[in-house]
């Protein structure tokens, strides 16, 4: 069995950076986890996307918070859900002054689309399709495409204009010793809504044979892709 990032990917996996490919290229068989800790160096968002950010705070999407020197952690664990799909989860906590803040992930590679879907949010109400590619440093850049919503019987595709797309990449630096990350949100109306960059060091555990933490899975699982 392969990771979902190595069957999106084919032959390029091997262009990532071995660090990289160490964090990406794990399955729910291996009974291990990569754990990261860090420091974002900057977090912001557009004055007009409060709100809906703070609704986002709801489902664990995003969040209407700003800082610099904010603490962060990520946990990545891999298992197969109830529809036995290979997913892993991107929990992610910000712990601003008084306040945590978390935003939620859980991947699958689709066959029927062909590529990555990321539900975002602890419900997963919201799909979006993933383009991924080896960059030329090494690293792995993810791009948002599609974002479809789904929730008892409704259903729909949210027109472009509406959306958000992300830019994510993430690779390693030699110099320092750490992962960087950096992840942009932009309107293709309204322009940048949301972003943040830093640093941080990844551990691999492992589970031994222990159940993956019920706090990293989502409330809900949804069939639909």
């Amino acid at each position: 069995m392969t990771s979902i990032y190595e069957q999106a990917l084919g032959a390029q996996f091997q262009k990532l950076h071995p660090k990289i490919r160490e964090r990406f290229g794990f399955n729910s068989k291996d009974n291990i986890a990569s754990i990261g800790e860090g420091i974002m160096e900057e977090i912001w968002h557009a004055p007009w996307a409060v709100l809906p950010l703070y609704i986002g705070t709801m489902r664990h999407i995003m969040f209407p918070n700003r800082g610099m020197g904010i603490p962060f952690r990520i946990e990545n664990y891999a298992y197969q859900d109830e529809w036995g799909r290979e997913t892993v989860t991107w929990c992610r906590s910000f712990d601003f002054p008084g306040i945590r803040r978390r935003f939620d992930a859980t991947m699958i590679y689709s066959s029927q689309r062909s590529r990555v879907v990321d539900y975002l949010g602890n419900q997963q109400h919201l799909a979006v399709d993933l383009a991924i590619s080896a960059s030329a440093n090494g690293g792995i850049r993810i791009q948002s495409s599609e974002q479809r919503f789904y929730e008892g019987i409704l259903r729909f595709r949210f027109p472009r204009w509406l959306t958000g797309t992300a830019d994510v990449c993430e690779w390693y630096e030699e110099r320092d010793e750490c992962y960087r990350i950096s992840v942009q949100v932009n309107n293709p109306i309204l322009g940048p809504v949301f972003r943040y960059k830093g640093s941080f060091q990844a551990r691999t555990i492992s589970l031994n044979g222990q159940p993956v933490p019920s706090h990293v899975k989502p409330l809900r699982t949804e069939i639909r892709e």
